[in-house]
């Protein structure tokens, strides 16, 4: 396994659980079956391009993430934010600016982590940003 694989792990089966999300909406019949199976496709290309071509996927994830706010806002609010930082772009347009501050210092720490050789647990410094945020004591 490379680098650049396990880099992608989060966000691969954070897209994993969106497109499950997608196939309940569809199988519950809430929406049109020829555009959301179209749809769907192009979801799995990202996903496919993703694994073979991070960088020129940021495209295709910017332009997919931000379809699934106009086209099925019911679910806008299941968008794992993560997803919205990774494929950045006009995806940002979705994230408040406390947010994207947020995003932006974790982004830091991580930088920091790997300038100085350190592990990196995303997971756990979003969770003690957020604390931090909040006044919450670690």
């Amino acid at each position: 396994m490379t680098a650049k694989d396990t880099a992608l792990d989060y966000p691969l089966a954070l897209l994993r659980h969106l497109r499950g999300i997608l196939q309940a909406l569809g199988d519950a019949e809430q929406i049109e079956d020829d555009s959301h199976a179209l749809f769907l496709e192009r979801y799995d290309e990202l996903q496919e391009q993703l694994r073979e071509e991070p960088v020129t996927s940021q495209y295709l994830g910017q332009e997919l993430i931000c379809q699934i706010f106009q086209r099925y806002p019911q679910i806008a609010h299941l968008v794992p934010r993560d997803l919205l930082w990774f494929f950045a772009g006009d995806c940002l347009h979705y994230m408040p600016d406390e947010e994207i501050a947020l995003y932006q210092r974790l982004d830091e720490r991580r930088f920091e982590a790997e300038a100085n050789d350190e592990p990196f647990d995303w997971q756990h410094e979003k969770q003690w940003l957020l604390e931090q945020a909040q006044g919450t004591p670690h």
